[in-house]
C-alpha cells in the first residue's frame, strides 16, 4: 500500500487469522458431499493470501479488472478478496445474465481475466472476447477441448507467500453492475473506503457479531450480498453458503446450521413464509435473531407473516442503491424485545394520523452513520430530489465522465434519482423515481405512492402504475394489476363470491377511503395475467410495462393523431 492510512477491505483478514484462527468461519453447503465444507479463519485467510500471490506471479497488475461469474461459495468470496489484495478490481458478473448482457459488460469494462465456476465455464467459449486469462474455480487442469485450464488451486500452488497489500488507482476495489430500469449493465466503481463505511454501518445498525451464523441468500454479484458479506468478515462471524436462493434448501440450512441472520427481498420473504407454513417448521427458526430486508418494503401482511415465522428475529428494512454502496437508510420494522412494530409502519398502513397525511410516500428510516442526505426542492415545496454525499458514494460509472449538477447548490452531491422528503425526526420518506413521474392535468404524480396504497387491498398481488397519453390531461393514471388467487374481476364475469370481487369502482373507492388525493387515483385498471418484466438485477422494467399497457389500450380505445382519447374513464 502506498500509505499506511489507506483503507482496504482485506484488512479484515488480520482478525480472522488471530481472534478467529481456529474457529469455523466458512461452511460451503454445496461441497458437503465432498467432505471438505468447512474452513477456519486461518485457513480462509491463508487461501486468500496464497491466491493473491499466485495472481501477482501470473502477472496481474494494480488496476487490472477481473470478472467473476459464479454462484455463491466460499471460493467466490476468496476471489473477491484476493483480486483486491493484489491491487486488482473485482467485477462480479450477474450469473443470471444472458450471453448478450454478459458480452455488453465485457465490452464495457474489458477485463483481463474471467473467473468462472462449473455453471459458467462455458461463458469463456461462448463470449469469444479478448482475455489474457480464463480461470476455472472447479474445472480439471484440462478442458474437454484438450486445452490447459488455469484453476484456483494451480494459482495457489505457484504462490511464494510474498504478497503485499496493494491498491488499484483511486482506491477502487469493486466494479458492481446496475441495470437501472434500462436493462443495460452499467459498471459502478466502488472504493475500499465506501465498502468499509457501509460494513461499519451494518455492524452498528443491524448488529452483526462474531457469534452470528450468516446464511448467504443474496447473490455475491449484488452489492447487498457483498456489503453484508464484508460486514461479517470484519466482525469474524460464520458464513454459510448455498449456491443460490431456493426456498427448500434455505429452510433446510437454517434448521441444520442454526442460522442466526440473513438478508431478504420481499419475494424471498414471501417464499420463506409460504413454505414454512406449508411444512409447519416455524418452531425450528428460533435461532434467527436478525433479518435485513432490501429492494422494497414489506407489506403489512408480509411483515405479520415474517413475525410469526421468525418470532425472535429483529426485522430491519434498508433503502439504498449500488451507487451508494448499498444502504443509505435503515429502519427497524419489528423488535421482538419489546414486541412492537415500528410506529411509522403502522401509521403508513392506517393513514389515520394527521401528522402522517402531510407526508406522502413510505418511511424508509434514518440515514446510516456518516451518510449525508439532503432534499433539493424548488420553491417552498418540502418534496424534492434525494441527494447524498460522503465516502459511501461511488467513484463514478466506469468509462463515463461525471455529469454536472443542474443546480449550483447541488454541486458535490450525488443525485439518487429518487424523490422524497424528510420529517422533523430525520426520517426519510420515499415518494418515487424522478424518471417515472406522471404529469396529469398539470399535477406531478409519483407511481410508487399510488402503488403503495393499492397494494394494501387484500385482493391485489402486484400493481404497477403508469401514465398513458391523454388528449385532455396529457397523461392519465392507469394501474396494471395482478389479482391474488380466489379473487375475480367483476367487469368480465359476474362474481360468484362478492367478498372476493374487484372492479374499477371498488378499487377507486378503496383509494378514496385511504385518503389518496383525487387526481392520483387511477382512472382505469388493466388486468395483468403474467409476471411483470424485470431486469436480471430484479428491478422492474417499467418502460416495458408501459409499452405493453399502451399496446392494450390501442386495441381497445380510439386513437387520434397519436394521442389516446379518454373514453368513458
Amino acid at each position: 500500500m502506498g500509505n499506511y492510512s489507506d483503507a482496504h477491505i482485506c484488512q479484515c483478514l488480520s482478525r480472522l487469522m488471530t481472534l478467529r484462527r481456529n474457529s469455523t468461519v466458512m461452511i460451503n453447503v454445496a461441497a458437503a458431499e465432498e467432505g471438505d465444507c468447512r474452513k477456519t479463519g486461518m485457513q480462509f485467510a491463508e487461501g486468500v493470501l496464497r491466491l493473491a500471490d499466485g495472481l501477482l506471479q501470473l502477472g496481474l497488475k494494480p488496476g487490472h479488472v477481473v470478472a467473476i461469474a459464479a454462484l455463491n461459495s466460499d471460493s467466490y468470496l476468496e476471489w473477491l478478496l484476493a483480486v483486491t489484495y493484489a491491487g486488482g478490481i473485482a467485477a462480479p458478473f450477474n450469473y443470471r445474465w444472458s450471453l448478450q448482457e454478459a458480452r455488453l459488460a465485457m465490452n464495457e469494462v474489458k477485463p483481463i481475466m474471467l473467473v468462472t465456476d462449473k455453471t459458467h465455464d462455458y461463458w469463456h467459449f461462448k463470449l469469444q472476447t479478448d482475455l489474457r486469462w480464463h480461470v476455472s474455480m472447479t474445472a480439471p487442469n484440462f478442458s474437454s477441448h484438450g486445452d490447459a485450464v488455469l484453476t484456483t488451486e494451480l494459482l495457489k500452488s505457484s504462490s511464494l507467500n510474498s504478497a503485499r497489500l496493494l491498491c488499484a488507482p483511486n482506491n477502487a476495489a469493486l466494479l458492481c453492475f446496475t441495470s437501472g430500469t434500462s436493462g443495460r449493465p452499467k459498471g459502478v466503481m466502488l472504493s475500499h473506503s465506501a465498502l468499509i463505511v457501509q460494513s461499519l454501518a451494518k455492524l452498528a445498525l443491524v448488529g452483526y457479531s462474531e457469534d452470528d451464523i450468516y446464511l448467504h441468500t443474496s447473490p455475491l454479484c449484488h452489492i447487498g450480498g457483498i456489503s453484508s458479506a464484508l460486514a461479517m468478515l470484519m466482525v469474524g462471524g460464520c458464513h454459510v453458503f448455498i449456491p443460490k436462493f431456493e426456498v427448500k434448501s434455505a429452510i433446510r440450512v437454517i434448521e441444520q446450521h442454526h442460522v442466526t441472520s440473513f438478508i431478504t427481498v420481499p419475494a424471498m420473504m414471501a417464499d420463506l413464509i409460504s413454505s414454512a407454513r406449508t411444512t409447519q417448521t416455524t418452531k425450528n427458526f428460533e435461532t434467527v435473531d436478525k433479518i435485513l430486508n432490501g429492494a422494497g418494503g414489506l407489506l403489512p401482511g408480509l411483515l405479520e407473516g415474517a413475525v410469526k415465522v421468525f418470532p425472535r428475529a429483529k426485522l430491519i428494512s434498508a433503502y439504498g442503491m449500488t451507487e451508494a454502496c448499498s444502504s443509505l437508510t435503515f429502519m427497524t420494522l419489528y423488535d421482538p424485545t419489546i414486541g412492537s412494530y415500528n410506529q411509522h409502519r403502522q401509521m403508513i398502513d392506517s393513514k389515520t394520523s394527521d401528522s402522517v397525511q402531510q407526508f406522502a410516500g413510505v418511511c424508509v428510516g434514518k440515514p446510516a452513520p456518516h451518510v449525508e442526505l439532503r432534499i433539493s426542492s424548488n420553491g417552498s415545496s418540502q418534496v424534492g430530489k434525494i441527494l447524498t454525499r460522503g465516502p459511501h458514494v461511488m467513484l463514478g460509472y466506469w468509462g463515463q465522465i461525471p455529469s454536472k449538477s443542474s443546480s449550483p447548490a447541488d454541486e458535490g452531491w450525488f443525485d439518487t434519482g429518487d424523490i422524497g422528503q424528510t420529517d422533523d425526526c430525520g426520517n426519510l420518506w420515499l415518494i418515487g423515481r424522478n424518471g417515472s413521474r406522471i404529469k396529469s392535468g398539470g399535477e406531478n404524480i409519483y407511481p410508487e405512492e399510488v402503488e403503495a396504497v393499492i397494494l394494501q387491498h387484500p385482493g391485489i398481488s402486484t400493481v404497477i402504475v403508469v401514465g398513458l397519453p391523454d388528449s385532455r390531461l396529457t397523461e392519465m393514471v392507469v394501474a396494471c394489476i395482478r389479482l391474488k388467487d380466489n379473487w375475480q374481476w367483476d367487469e368480465f364475469n359476474p362474481c360468484n363470491d362478492k367478498d372476493h370481487c374487484l372492479s374499477k369502482e371498488i378499487l377507486q373507492q378503496f383509494c378514496k377511503d385511504k385518503n389518496l388525493t383525487g387526481f392520483k387515483i387511477p382512472r382505469n385498471f388493466i388486468l395483468w395475467r403474467t409476471p411483470f418484466p424485470m431486469t436480471t438485477t430484479g428491478k422492474l422494467r417499467r418502460d416495458e410495462v408501459k409499452k405493453e399497457a399502451m399496446s392494450r389500450w390501442v386495441n381497445e380505445n380510439v386513437f387520434s393523431s397519436g394521442v389516446l382519447l379518454s373514453s368513458n374513464l
